[in-house]
């Protein structure tokens, strides 16, 4: 009797074990399509960094292509402005990490506290809109403000009887005017996490702090923001692995590539020098050369990563990427 009871027991676990894998592989399928282009497009394609190694011929292929080692990284180490990229990519990365991480926070913790939901949905819509628009058109948008002779920020100087101002030839204005660009296309999506992280907060702690006596401004900074902190660690480590990789776009564009060269003193990335180098066909076969330079963002990358994860487990063991 005993051993009938103990074999309808095992058969219903086992039933009920079928029935949670059956279910969990229709979870997984819902999955398969991205993670099948994940494979196609950035996992296959990863053979192509041998290029980085070789002197690169279109009619002898990859494999067949001579290799020349290290040469291909000499042009960009070896360059006369080498310095003067690393420190404009990093730096202007590190603004752009440092003030859209912030104002995101910020807009993230004033559109928590608005309790109307209509006024919620129209400012999140407002704000993310510049985040689908291409760097072509807010490239315009710029010039329109910042044209020297017909811009509405000349304009607006002018009525204070304020002499115009050619701002693409004032290359120390241009970290502060990409920042503001960067804030402006990005802020609405990247606040977009922190507020759904925010919209899982128990109401009773705030319920709590009010009867405790808790100003606005203290529950802040004892709730809301301690809540943010694991997420910020994850954004923020993410953000730094791609402070070696500049976006191309908001340099290129936004900037008249330079506007023909009078900004590049604070505006000449790795990017967008890689990129004219390839254009311009200086160095004949440039194809070596620009995956070397990539192969090394992403080295740098991995390393990044991995050394603001490690410490930011040694302040806290609950966070960190993995």
């Amino acid at each position: 009797m005993k051993a009938k009871k103990k074999s309808a027991l095992q058969l219903k676990i086992t039933n009920k074990k079928r029935k949670i894998s059956l279910s969990d592989w229709q979870l997984y399928s819902l999955c398969a399509i991205p993670v099948i282009m994940i494979f196609i497009f950035n996992y296959i394609p990863m053979f192509g960094v041998v290029i980085a190694f070789k002197n690169y011929k279109f009619n002898l292929g990859i494999l067949e292509s001579p290799w020349v080692g290290l040469k291909n990284f000499e042009f960009f180490f070896k360059s006369d402005v080498f310095f003067q990229l690393v420190r404009n990519t990093v730096l202007n990365n590190a603004l752009f990490i440092v003030t859209g991480m912030f104002f995101a926070i910020l807009v993230a913790i004033l559109l928590f506290e608005l309790k109307s939901r209509r006024s919620t949905k129209m400012f999140q819509t407002l704000m993310i809109t510049p985040h689908f628009m291409s760097w072509v058109v807010a490239a315009y948008m710029v010039y329109a403000i910042l044209n020297p002779t017909y811009g509405y920020l000349n304009q607006l100087l002018g009525d204070f009887g304020i002499e115009h101002i050619d701002w693409y030839s004032k290359p120390n204005a241009w970290p502060v005017i990409l920042t503001i660009v960067s804030i402006w296309k990005h802020v609405g999506m990247d606040c977009v996490y922190y507020y759904a992280s925010l919209m899982s907060i128990d109401t009773s702690l705030f319920e709590a702090a009010e009867i405790d006596g808790a100003n606005r401004f203290q529950r802040i900074i004892h709730i809301v923001l301690p809540t943010l902190i694991p997420l910020i660690t994850i954004l923020g480590i993410m953000k730094i692995g791609n402070i070696f990789a500049a976006d191309f776009g908001l340099f290129y564009t936004v900037t008249q590539d330079g506007a023909n060269g009078n900004l590049y003193e604070t505006t000449n990335v790795i990017s967008t020098y890689v990129f004219r180098t390839f254009k311009d066909g200086s160095l004949g076969n440039s194809y070596g050369l620009t995956t070397a330079v990539g192969l090394l963002q992403s080295v740098v990358g991995i390393i990044l990563v991995c050394t603001t994860n490690w410490a930011a487990k040694r302040v806290d063991k609950e966070l960190g990427l993995f």
